[in-house]
Order: structure tokens, then sequence, then C-alpha cells
């Protein structure tokens, strides 16, 4: 039985910023001495969006940099790398947040070879999986690791899918994949032997001939309709197929492979990018995308013409021209979810896994269990898709990780009103809610929402929904006439409360933004606009000190907006008007804060620690968004237009 030899100290991951001093400046603690491990690490603090401009051995140089603890970062630079330690010890939910293969990377290639916590994210472990970064939910490895004992690998493969162990197995998915054959043949069957959800028939119908079956936890591979990358990760991606499969390669069907440039365009306008004399790296990034996409007849788009932004934010994008019912999409984000409000089955991925579908058409998943999400009623005026998300964010269950890796199906009659747009809040947030991915079943909405924006005519088929007897992990009912506007306070999606149960005095605002992949559709302009309109009709502009920034998703809302009159609005209010990108909400162009004194309002779809510069940032729906940002404190549009 092969056997693993783990060295180096354990770094415990503490919210007591001592504890993490003492550890860092060479003191070895037990798991008893460490206290209470940190809940809820994000990728974005072991890997803050400013440290990720490589994918080499240089990363090793910045893991836990963004960690807080104690209101203060302790870990600084080459402090893990040159700390000797060999493992990392958390609580639960370790990883949780953007798909960045960047963060498993940095711990690897600063001598971590094993993570230890209560709980993982599902798309942080697959990539660690995929690299060959070993992880564990047992402590008792602690007290065996310290006493010099031999680990044999069966002790890292307890309940892990075949698959999943294979890969564990071979050092990671690359190395795995070389060795599979992955001619077509005729697909998997299964239709009929049970009562399925609609994910669960999509899977069956795409997933590889050779997989044994289509049940709850079987690891296998599903054939995509498209996987698309993002210029943050192309290089990664590009630079891992290269190493395994050569340079050029063979890419499977190249006219399915679509690739953005969106998360970097507004760069030069970010200012940490700028005073931290980190656009050189930026550009190497760049760089490494363009590379991909001029030795590959792949799809692209890119930044605008004469204009700083993109067409769009990748995630919107494939909404917005290429999604549709029963298809599988994957992508290099933790947000492709929001397909999934057209039908289909989208979910993010890894470099790793991207690199992989690439050449072979396929990506690796785990057949999951469904959160069947019935919202019935309508929803009040003044309440959003976005505030349904908060509302399920702030469940025990959900904050707990109970949802990890699970399917949101969200139905019921307020889900039916909705128009796609609000739909798409609902399955992009999935990422937060520790999902595997967000569908809504296709309807007349779908219909309507293809032939008007993408001039297609659409016929649902009667397999694309869930069959009435499927099977559900748990069913979640909520009563829409019983929401209200909602909130999450800064530090963690999941920290939700009503707008009501704020003081009467609410709290000052520096910035309001209004944008993003969650904020930017048409739907969300719509709703800016009704609230400007409401206060200029009033003659209420922004109150001093208050910046307003208004990103569009796409060049298409843009358009809209410039169609249906609103730019006018969005001046007379006092808007600074910024085009797409993923800009803010990645901590890369205007809308960020630049103060810890900052506080923001924001329609974005995570509040992580520095997400969005150094300030406190405030997660809100559209409505509210904008209310504040007239108010000069935060508040619902229900209670500014109920005090005039």
């Amino acid at each position: 039985m092969e056997e693993i030899r783990i060295s180096g100290r354990p770094l415990f991951l503490s919210g007591d910023p001592e504890l993490m001093k003492r550890q860092l400046e060479g003191e070895s603690l037990s798991l008893r001495e460490a206290g209470p491990l940190r809940d809820d690490v994000s990728t974005d603090e072991i890997t803050p969006v400013t440290v990720m401009l490589t994918h080499d051995e240089r990363l090793g140089r910045y893991p836990y940099v963004g960690l807080e603890a104690g209101g203060v970062r302790p870990v600084t630079m080459d402090a893990v790398r040159n700390g000797g330690f060999g493992i990392t010890v958390a609580g639960k939910r370790y990883g949780k947040g953007s798909s960045r293969e960047s963060s498993p990377l940095a711990e690897l290639y600063a001598g971590i070879r094993l993570v230890i916590a209560e709980s993982f994210e599902r798309i942080y472990q697959q990539n660690c999986d995929n690299l060959g970064l070993l992880t564990s939910t047992d402590f008792g490895l602690l007290e065996r690791i310290a006493a010099g004992e031999s680990i044999p690998i069966d002790e890292f493969l307890r309940g892990r899918d075949p698959l999943t162990q294979k890969i564990i197995r071979a050092g990671g998915l690359l190395a795995y994949s070389k060795r599979l054959s992955w001619s077509s043949g005729d697909p998997l069957r299964v239709e009929g032997d049970r009562p399925r959800t609609l994910v669960e028939k999509i899977i069956a119908q795409q997933a590889h001939p050779a997989t044994p079956s289509v049940e709850t936890g079987e690891g296998l591979f599903v054939r995509c309709d498209w996987r698309f990358s993002h210029d943050y990760f192309t290089g990664m991606a590009a630079h891992f197929m290269h190493r395994a499969f050569g340079k050029p390669a063979e890419l499977h069907e190249p006219a399915s492979v679509v690739a953005f440039q969106d998360h970097l365009v507004l760069a030069a306008q970010s200012v940490p990018h700028v005073r931290g004399g980190l656009l050189p790296g930026i550009r190497d990034l760049t760089r490494g995308h363009e590379e991909f996409v001029s030795l590959y007849p792949v799809r692209r788009h890119g930044q605008l013409d004469g204009e700083p932004g993109a067409e769009g934010i990748c995630h919107a994008l494939m909404a917005e021209q290429y999604a549709l019912p029963g298809q599988v999409v994957v992508g290099t984000d933790s947000h492709t979810p929001h397909s999934g409000a057209l039908g289909c089955l989208a979910f993010g991925v890894g470099a790793t896994d991207i690199a992989n579908s690439w050449i072979t058409g396929y990506a690796r998943c785990k057949v999951p269990e469904t959160v069947r999400v019935e919202v019935s009623g309508r929803l009040r005026p003044g309440v959003m898709a976005k505030d349904v998300v908060l509302h399920l964010l702030r469940m025990d269950s959900i904050r707990s990780g109970g949802a990890i890796g699970a399917v949101f199906e969200f139905c019921g009659s307020a889900v039916r009103h909705m128009n796609i747009d609000e739909r798409a809040t609902l399955t992009n947030m999935v990422a937060e809610l520790g999902g595997f991915t967000g569908i809504v079943e296709p309807d007349d909405k779908t219909v309507d929402f293809l032939r008007e924006r993408r001039s297609i005519e659409f016929a649902v088929e009667p397999w694309m929904r869930s069959d009435q007897d499927a099977r559900y992990r748990t069913r979640i009912l909520i009563d829409g006439s019983e929401l209200a506007p909602m909130l999450a306070s800064p530090g963690d999606p999941g920290n939700g409360l009503p707008v009501a149960e704020l003081p009467t005095s609410g709290v000052p605002i520096s910035i309001a933004y209004g944008g993003s992949c969650t904020g930017g559709k048409q739907e969300d302009f719509d709703r800016y606009h009704e609230v400007f309109q409401w206060a200029l009709g009033r003659n209420r502009r922004l109150p001093e000190g208050v910046r307003l920034y208004l990103q569009f998703g796409t060049s298409a809302v843009r358009d809209y907006c410039e169609a249906r009159g609103y730019m006018r609005t969005f001046e007379e209010i006092g808007a600074e008007i910024v085009l797409p990108g993923c800009g803010a909400c990645a901590n890369c162009g205007p809308g960020q804060s630049l103060s810890a004194d900052d506080v923001t309002i924001s329609a974005i779809n995570r509040n992580f620690p520095g997400r969005s510069g150094p300030g406190k940032v405030w997660l809100a729906s559209p409505y509210t968004v904008a209310a504040s940002a007239v108010a000069g404190r935060i508040t619902s549009f229900e209670q500014l237009s109920g005090g005039t």
C-alpha cells in the first residue's frame, strides 16, 4: 500500500492574531492550544486578487496574506514558505468563494502538502485533487504525522467517489486524463429507471459512455456544450494544457470554447493595481490570454473598441448569447451557475479542469443531491431576487455548510413570476450558498427571453423538468410575500439581516455601487432608474460625500439603457458610469473602496474581507443600493419613499 510521509509544521488558521503571530515567529502549537479555528476562510483571503498575477512558483510567496484575524492580517509575504509549514488546519467551509486555482497552487508552492478542515467548498477541494494537494477532515492525522508516522494514501481517499480516488492516486487530473480514451461512443441511457431531477436528467444524457451509473455521489465526466475561461485563468489553463499535452495541443471542438476578457480590463483604473505597480503583472496575464486566443480558433470576447471596458462579464454573456436549456456549460469562475436561469447545467471549475475539457470535451463532476427551494406567493414591491438569496444565506443550515455541493432548484409561483434576469441572480449566487449549481426549469419566460434577447425560437421539450417524485436532499419553503428587503453586513454574504433591523438613524455610506454580473442586468438597471427617477421628481440628488457608480454587466445592457433614455437620469442624479467588466467586484476598477473608513452599499455577490478594497461592504439588492445612495445611509426604497 502506498504511504505518504508529510513533513513540516501545522499552521492553525485562527481568528486570534496573537496565536497567528506566535506560529509565524516559530512556535509550534497543538490542536488544543490553537483554540477555535477560523471558519469560512475564503479564497479571497488565501490569495487576494492583487497577488494573482502569476501561475508559477512565485505564488508560493503569498498564501494567506489576505487572512483576517482580529481585524488585522498577520500573514506577510514569504511567511508561510519560510516558516517550515507543511500542513494547514482550519474550520468549516474552507476555500469558499471564488474558484481560483491560484489558492491551492500558492499553498503547494509554499510547502503545504495537506489541508485539514472540518469541511471544504466543492471547487476548492476539486482543485486540490487536480493539483495533488491532499485534503482531509480527519484531525486525528495531526498526532500521527507529529509522531513521524507515514500515512497510507487510503486515508485520503475515504468518503471520496471512485473517480476522485483514481485522480488522487494518479497525482492529479491531467496525469489521470492522459490514460483514458475520450472517444465519444454512444451516450449513456438511463431514462425511465426512476424519477429524476432536471440536473440528473442532463447529466444522464451527457455522461461519458464509460460511466457505470448516474447515481447520487457518483463521480463522472459530462460532455460539455460550452467551455469558457476568462483572462485571469486562460493563461494558467493553457500552461497546464501545454505542459501535459504539448504545444500546440489538439482542442476538442474549438468553436465551443469561449475566451473572455472581463476581469482585468479596468485594471488601469484600479487604485491598488496602479499604486502597487501591479500593471506589468496584469499585462502578463493578459498576454497569456491573448496568446491562447491567437493560437487556437476559439470564440473570443475582448475589450470595447477605443473604450475602457469589455463586451461584457463572462457569466452574463454566456446567458445573453450562448447557453440553452438542457445544455452543459462549464467555466473558470464560481458564478458560472448564472446561466442555470435558462434551465441548463452550468457550473464552475478550476484551471486544470478547464484545460482538460479543452482537450477532451468533458468536465468532471459528481452526481449531486438537490435542494428544492420553493418560493411561493409574490414578492412585495421593493423586494428582489437578491433579497431571496440573502434570506437563504442567513439560514443556519446554509451558514453551517449544509448545502455544500448541492444543486439549488428554484421553483414556486414567485420564481415563475420572475424574468430571466432575476432568476439569474438566484442561480448566480448559488456560489455563495456553497452549492454545486442553481437551476430553474425552463418555461414560457425562458422562451420569451430567447426570442426577445437572442432572436431564437426555442421549444421547451417535455423532459426538461424534474419528475414529480424526484429525490431531494431537502425542501426549503419560503413565503415570498413575507420577505423584506435584506442586507449582508460586512465580512461574509451569510451575515444577513433585514434592512428594517438597522437603527433608525441607519448606517452612513460613502460609496454606492450598482453593477457586476449579479447587479448589472437589464432588470437591475430598471430598478436603479426607477428609484433615481423618483428622487429627481422630488428634487433629490446624491448627498455630499456619497459616490455612486453604475456599471453595466454587458454592452447590450448599456445599449438598452441608452435606448430607454436612462442615461439622462443617471447623469442628473450624479452617477459615475462605468463600462462593462468585473471591476470593483474583483477589486480591479472604479467603485472599489480606498480607505478602511469607507462604507459601501453594493449590488455585488460577495463581501469577503478585501474583496472590493479595504473598506466595509454591505450587500443589498439594486433597489436598496439606489435608495441608500439617495439617502446617504442604508435604507430600503420602501423606507425612503414612505418617508416623504
